[in-house]
Formats: C-alpha cells, sequence, structure tokens
C-alpha cells in the first residue's frame, strides 16, 4: 500500500499553466495522472516508469502536459501548459500498475491519491 497526496490545483484561465505535484509514501515502479469530470469515466492523463524515459499520454494531453519523476525521489510532476476548459476536472494521482495489464484503465492501478481540482475558465 502507498500513501498518495496529490497538490498544486486550483483555477486558471484558458492558456494559462499549472503544476501538480503527487508525494508518494515511498518510491514505485510507475505513477500516473488520471483525471474525472463529474458523471464521467476516470480518463487516463499520463504515466511514468520507472525509467525516466518511460512516459505515456493521452492525445488528448500530448505535447502540452509534461509528467516527470525527477531520480531519486518519490514525488511525481504534472507540468500542464496551454490549459483548456476541457482539461477542468478532479485530478487523481495513481501508483502501483497491474502487472502486464493495460495502464490506462483505471481499474489497473491499486493506490489512489485524494483527487485535486483543476478549473479551467474561458
Amino acid at each position: 500500500q502507498v500513501q498518495l497526496t496529490e497538490s498544486g490545483g486550483g483555477a486558471v484561465q484558458a492558456g494559462g499553466s499549472l503544476r501538480l505535484s503527487c508525494a508518494a509514501s515511498r518510491r514505485t515502479f510507475d505513477m500516473a495522472w488520471f483525471r474525472q469530470e463529474p458523471g464521467k469515466e476516470r480518463e487516463f492523463v499520463a504515466a511514468i516508469g520507472w525509467g525516466a524515459g518511460d512516459t505515456y499520454y493521452a492525445d488528448s494531453v500530448k505535447d502540452r502536459f509534461t509528467i516527470s519523476r525527477p531520480s531519486a525521489e518519490s514525488t511525481v510532476y504534472l507540468q500542464m501548459n496551454l490549459l483548456k476548459p476541457e482539461d477542468t476536472a478532479v485530478y487523481y494521482c495513481a501508483a502501483e500498475s497491474a502487472p502486464h495489464s493495460n495502464m490506462r484503465h483505471s481499474e489497473n492501478w491499486r493506490s489512489w491519491g485524494q483527487g485535486t481540482q483543476v478549473t479551467v475558465s474561458s
């Protein structure tokens, strides 16, 4: 079991930037960010593996968001640039994907943070 704590959410105008942080109680093999709007399914945003170059992004955020995890740290970051109103959601940090599973599916992750709200206005 890994405890995850997100921070950095807030309100921003379209075109602005935010950086989310997720502090983990210990370093894990992989970590990810998901987001969820009211009444909708939890949606994959980005993931990072053990190696710094192992990153994955949803098509909707590619070239705008960057996931990172400095070496020897247990915190993962999500830098969000050129934010759009459709990025508005509660953003969740996840850790410990199931072996050989599709990490883009929320049900395959074992540990979750409490979520942080991101609101992007026009």
